[in-house]
C-alpha cells in the first residue's frame, strides 16, 4: 500500500513487522524496495536505516506537500542548488528541512565520524528557534541520529562552546554568531560541511549581516550544495546567489507574493492619529476583530503607549521590541501559538539598520540615540518568516515604509490554507507608501488588492471623549517608566530564573506576559460600555456588560422542600459545629422576661 508524498521522487510505504506493527517510512523511489525488517532496530534501540521516517511527518498533520515543498524536496535530493521564492506561510522550511535530513541520515550509513553537516543561517534569532524546532519535530523518531543546535540566542560564545564541541549534525544561526565561533575555532566547516541554506534570503544583507556573510564563506569548503530561500526576489537576493549558488534551479511559484483575495482580504482606511486610537478602542471593544491579532507600530514608544491605552479599557496585550530579552520574545511566541493571548503588539523597527540621521548641533541628542540603539537587539524580527500561528487578523497601526516589510507583517496571516484579513490605518503621511504597496501588488490588474474599509466614523463618535480621556492619561512619563518596569521584569523572568523554569517547565507556562503595567491612572468605568454608547446596528450584536463579572445565581429550592436557615451551610453558623453561641440582646431586657 503507498501513499503519494512527491510525484518525482518520494512515496510514503507501509512496513508490517510481525508484531503488527505499521510503520511509514519515507523512501526515494530509487529504493523502492522496502528494507529488511530484521535489519532495522526498534524505536528504543535507535533507528540505523537512511530513511526519514514519515510518522514525524504524519504527526505533524501533513497529509499533502504544499507546492514549494512538491518542487523543491526532489531537485534537492538530486543535489542540486536553489533559488526558490514562495510566499510567507507556504511550508520553506520544511522544503529544506527534509532533503537535509534526508542527506544526513544517508552520510551515516558510510561515514560513521559524527560532525556538521549541514548549516542554516537565518537573519533573526526568532526563526533560529523557529527552524530548530521544526527540524527537531521532523527528526522525532531519529533524534538520535540527527542533532540540530541553535546558536542565535544572546548566550557568551563560551557558553555555546560546549554544545559546538559535539559536533551536531546541523547548526543554525545568524552569520554573525556563526562567524564569531567560527573565529572561535569552536566551529569548523572546511572539510565536513555538505549543506549550507540561507533562509529569508531577502532580509540578510539589510539586517546588517553583508560582511559577515562574506567572511564566513572563507571557512566553506568548495563544493557544497547551497539553498536561498526568500519570499521576495530584490538586488540582495540576486548578490547572494552571485556569492553562493553553483548552476542554481530558480522556482518562483506564485506570481502573487501575498495569498489571493478568497484567502487573505486587506483593507485600507484612512485616519488621522487620534482617529487610530479610537478605531482600534472600538474594533477591539465592540469585538469587530475577532480571533487571534497582530498589531504592527514603527517604534517602541508607540508599542507601549498603545499597551497603555488599551490598559484603560481593560483589553489585554503583549507587547514585542528589540529591547527584550530574546528568551521572553520566543517565551511570548511559543505562549500566542498555544492561545494564552489573543494581541500582540509588536514593533517593526526599521531604525535598526538605518538610524534616523541626528542634527549636528544637537550633540546631546545624537549620544542619546547612540545609547538606544546599543539596547536593541539588532538580531530581532517578529514580522519577518517568525512563524505565528492561526493569525485571523494583522492590523498595520503605523504602515510600513517598504513593500518588502508589508509583504512579510501581512505574511503572518493567510498562512498554509487558512483565511486571514489585513487592515492598514493609513495618516496622510503615508499615502506615498501605500500607492507604492498598491503598485507592487496590483500590477496590472483591474481589481485592487487592497481596498477600502467601509467604517462610519460617525457611528463611534460617542466613544471620542473616552478616548481622549485615555490618551491624557498615557503621558510621556508614564511611557518610560512602563518602558522600564517591562524590561525589568522581562530580564528578571529571563535571567535570574532561567534555571529554576529549566527544572519546572510546568511553572514556565504560568508565566503571563500581558499582565497590566499600571504606570497610568485607571479610571474603573473605562472598562465597560454603557448601552447608549453602542451603534444602533450593533445593539443586538455586542454586550455591552460582557467584560463584567457575573452574579453568581442561586438554584431555587424544590417545591415542597422548606431549609431551615439553622442548617445554613455557613462557618461558624452551625453552634453544634463551632461550640459558638452569640447571645443578642442586654442582660437587663433578659432579666426582666425572666
Amino acid at each position: 500500500m503507498t501513499e503519494t508524498f512527491s510525484p518525482r521522487r518520494l512515496v510514503f510505504v507501509s512496513i508490517y513487522r510481525p508484531k503488527g506493527l505499521a510503520r511509514n517510512v519515507l523512501l526515494e523511489i530509487g529504493t523502492s524496495t522496502p528494507p529488511d525488517p530484521a535489519r532495522e532496530k526498534d524505536r528504543e534501540g535507535g533507528m540505523t536505516s537512511n530513511l526519514l521516517d514519515a510518522r514525524a511527518v504524519a504527526d505533524l498533520g501533513w497529509s499533502q506537500p504544499t507546492l514549494i515543498q512538491e518542487k523543491a524536496i526532489p531537485l534537492a535530493l538530486e543535489g542540486k542548488d536553489l533559488l526558490a521564492r514562495a510566499r510567507t506561510g507556504s511550508g520553506k522550511t520544511a522544503a529544506y528541512a527534509i532533503p537535509i535530513i534526508q542527506r544526513v541520515l544517508a552520510s551515516k550509513q558510510s561515514v560513521r565520524e559524527q560532525d556538521v553537516r549541514a548549516l542554516i543561517l537565518v537573519p533573526t534569532k526568532e526563526l533560529g528557534q523557529q527552524v530548530q524546532t521544526m527540524v527537531r519535530q521532523l527528526t522525532s523518531f531519529c533524534s538520535r541520529d540527527v542533532r540540530v543546535a541553535d546558536i542565535s540566542g544572546k548566550a557568551d560564545v563560551s557558553t555555546q562552546r560546549p554544545i559546538l564541541m559535539e559536533k551536531p549534525d546541523v547548526v543554525v544561526g545568524t552569520p554573525s554568531r556563526v562567524l564569531a565561533h567560527l573565529n572561535a575555532q569552536n566551529l569548523v566547516l572546511h572539510s565536513s560541511l555538505e549543506m549550507l541554506v540561507v533562509d529569508e534570503a531577502d532580509l540578510v544583507f539589510s539586517f546588517g549581516f553583508e560582511s559577515d556573510l562574506k567572511n564566513l564563506l572563507c571557512h566553506l569548503p568548495k563544493i557544497y550544495q547551497s539553498f536561498l530561500m526568500s519570499a521576495t526576489f530584490n538586488e540582495d537576493v540576486q548578490a547572494l546567489k552571485q556569492l553562493l549558488l553553483h548552476n542554481p534551479v530558480t522556482l518562483k511559484l506564485q506570481g502573487s507574493q501575498l495569498p489571493d483575495s478568497s484567502q487573505l482580504q486587506q483593507y485600507t482606511i484612512k485616519c488621522e492619529e487620534e482617529d487610530k486610537f479610537l478605531l482600534i478602542y472600538t474594533l477591539l471593544k465592540l469585538q469587530l476583530v475577532q480571533g487571534k491579532t497582530l498589531l504592527f507600530v514603527a517604534a517602541v514608544d508607540r508599542s507601549y503607549r498603545l499597551k497603555l491605552f488599551l490598559e484603560q479599557f481593560a483589553i489585554p496585550a503583549c507587547v514585542l521590541n528589540s529591547e527584550l530579552p530574546v528568551q521572553s520574545r520566543c517565551h511570548i511566541i511559543s505562549q500566542f501559538n498555544q492561545g494564552f493571548y489573543d494581541i500582540i503588539i509588536a514593533t517593526d523597527e526599521q531604525s535598526l539598520v538605518e538610524p534616523a540621521p541626528s542634527s549636528s548641533g544637537k550633540e546631546k541628542k545624537k549620544n542619546g540615540r547612540a545609547k538606544a540603539a546599543k539596547a536593541k537587539d539588532k538580531e530581532y524580527g517578529i514580522s519577518r518568516g517568525v512563524d505565528f500561528q492561526n493569525v485571523s487578523n494583522v492590523i498595520n497601526f503605523d504602515f510600513p515604509t517598504s513593500v518588502d516589510s508589508y509583504i512579510h507583517r501581512v505574511g503572518r496571516t493567510a498562512r498554509a490554507d487558512n483565511p486571514g484579513t489585513a487592515l492598514s490605518f493609513i495618516s496622510h503621511t503615508e499615502l506615498d507608501a501605500l500607492a507604492e504597496v498598491e503598485e507592487a501588488l496590483g500590477g496590472d490588474k483591474a481589481e485592487a488588492a487592497l481596498k477600502p474599509y467601509e467604517f462610519k466614523m460617525e457611528e463611534i463618535e460617542g466613544f471620542r471623549y473616552r478616548c481622549r480621556d485615555a490618551m491624557r492619561a498615557v503621558t510621556k512619563q508614564a511611557v518610560k517608566e512602563a518602558r522600564l518596569k517591562e524590561i525589568k521584569q522581562e530580564l528578571l523572568n529571563s535571567e535570574k530564573l532561567k534555571t529554576y523554569f529549566e527544572d519546572n517547565p510546568r511553572d514556565l507556562q504560568l508565566l503571563r506576559h500581558d499582565k497590566d503595567l499600571h504606570p497610568a491612572v485607571i479610571k474603573p468605568h473605562m472598562k465597560n460600555i454603557p448601552d447608549y454608547l453602542i451603534p444602533e446596528t450593533l445593539r443586538g450584536v455586542v454586550n455591552p456588560l460582557s467584560n463584567r463579572r457575573r452574579k453568581r445565581k442561586i438554584k431555587p429550592a424544590a417545591e415542597g422542600v422548606v431549609k431551615s436557615s439553622f442548617k445554613k451551610n455557613v462557618r461558624g453558623r452551625n453552634p453544634l459545629k463551632s461550640f459558638q453561641y452569640k447571645r443578642t440582646g442586654s442582660k437587663k431586657a433578659r432579666a426582666h422576661k425572666y
